[in-house]
């Protein structure tokens, strides 16, 4: 049996899903190209946070697993999604998006309801994911100014990509001795 410690792969999970989504919001805001944003929800948010959540299965961590897995799933269906717009295979209209992205915040209500008793720090990564959803929801399905709450959703998952990162640098520090505070959970 080795002592040695194994890294945490939260790490690689967070960093993916904060890069992903961070890139993503610079598309909806109109200052970036869709063309990163694809290879990027392809390997950087799908594949790594996939095999984030596989390696969250061989430590126990049941919420790591699910969460990394289902939105690694995520940004691939999405990629798939956009490819095959792009190819003419399918045409998927605005509102199927919606019901798309409603299957994903239903999700995220659940995890945010996990996080709360993890830290502040998660339960405000979740909470901004599932604000960020239902605003996208909302633009989708038709909601009554579309524009409007895809920025306010924009701006909103930058604040959840940000988070993300700032969980990720407190685990990848955290043995460096450097101590960043998550925050006490909310829920006991």
């Amino acid at each position: 049996m080795s002592d040695k410690t194994l890294a945490n792969p939260a790490v690689v999970g967070l960093a993916g899903f904060g890069g992903t989504t961070l890139l993503l919001q610079f598309h909806n805001l109109g200052w970036a190209g869709a063309g990163p944003v694809l290879w990027t929800a392809l390997f950087f948010g799908g594949l790594m946070q996939l095999l984030a959540g596989m390696k969250e299965f061989q430590t126990g961590n049941n919420f790591g697993f699910v969460a990394f897995s289902s939105y690694g799933a995520f940004w691939m269906s999405l990629a798939g999604i956009l490819l095959g717009t792009h190819f003419g295979i399918l045409q998927p209209t605005t509102v199927d998006i919606g019901w798309f992205l409603v299957m994903f915040t239903l999700l995220t209500a659940i995890f945010f309801v996990g996080a709360m008793r993890i830290s502040s720090a998660h339960a405000v990564l979740f909470l901004t994911l599932l604000l960020g959803f239902i605003f996208l929801d909302i633009s989708h399905l038709g909601g009554p100014d579309m524009a409007f709450f895809n920025i306010v959703a924009a701006i909103d998952l930058i604040i959840c990509a940000l988070t993300a990162w700032y969980i990720m640098a407190h685990v990848m520090l955290a043995p460096l001795n450097v101590k960043l505070p998550l925050g006490k959970p909310w829920v006991g």
